[in-house]
């Protein structure tokens, strides 16, 4: 492996073949690298679980939309579905209603 270091002396780039950036060479069994590699995967997994948590409000929009419109109907959901969605409608009103989300947050279902 190869290795690009910021001004600190931290990992800041990795590479399987040297390039123009990574010139230092460093054991793949390194405890640096696998320490690198391991907060590169977390901070990956976090922005994947927050994009996630953003477009779940994204289907829930989308799924009122198809309702008002009249494409859908909440039955024509599955059981665990509807269960999901009353189940975040309520918790969505009960947090709603001690005033811990903004306006754009309080639509429902």
């Amino acid at each position: 492996m190869y290795i690009k270091r910021n001004d600190a002396g931290d990992i800041e780039q990795v590479s399987r073949v040297m390039t123009s950036e990574c010139r230092e060479p460093l054991a793949s069994d390194s405890p640096e690298l696998a320490t690198f590699l391991n907060a590169a995967a977390r901070q990956e997994n976090d922005e994947l679980r927050q994009s996630d948590l953003e477009f779940v409000r994204v289907l829930e929009d989308v799924i009122e939309v198809l309702m008002n419109k009249g494409v859908i109907s909440f039955t024509d959901l599955p059981d665990a579905a509807r269960d999901k969605l009353m189940a975040r409608q309520s918790l969505r009103r009960r947090v709603n209603d001690v005033g811990l989300m903004d306006d754009s947050d309080s639509d429902t279902i």
